[in-house]
């Protein structure tokens, strides 16, 4: 049997299955975004039960954890630091903490590097990175209680 010949004996149907797996999994509604752009937090100000749950992250050095758009770490030096989660370059929600080069904050979006100051590290498509905002931390050790926020 010929293919041209084959082909017509599969049918419609048969095509029809074979191809819509490719196209439903080419289709650009299925590929995930790498995040999401929103408005840098103001008027931050809350506070962490360093004994909580959701604190858990934060006991060792490394550890980050997401409140409030806030990307709050516990650097390799056993400090905290806490930093802005939307990335400066182009207002991205994914910026998280990486132990490269000592700890920095990255943004894997488009590779923006900070250092824990929130100084870019790196320029972006050809630019010169903007400063990411950082935020004050103070640490309450009679109660175990981290507040963050702004000056």
């Amino acid at each position: 049997m010929e293919r041209k010949q084959f082909l017509k004996s599969l049918g419609a149907g048969a095509a029809f299955a074979l191809t819509f797996p490719c196209l439903h999994g080419c289709s650009s509604d299925n590929q995930e975004t790498p995040g999401t752009i929103v408005e840098e937090p103001s008027g931050v100000d809350f506070t962490i039960d360093l004994m909580s749950s959701e604190a858990t992250k934060l006991a060792n050095n490394g550890g980050f954890i997401l409140k409030n758009l806030v990307v709050v770490v516990k650097n390799l030096e056993g400090e905290f630091v806490a930093a802005s989660q939307v990335c400066s370059h182009e207002a991205y929600d994914q910026v998280r903490f990486v132990e490269n080069d000592g700890g920095i904050f990255y943004c894997d979006v488009h590779g923006s590097r900070f250092a824990q100051n929130g100084s870019p590290l790196n320029q972006v498509d050809g630019n010169p990175a903007r400063q990411l905002k950082v935020y004050n931390t103070e640490l309450n050790e009679e109660e175990n209680v981290l507040r963050v926020f702004e000056s």
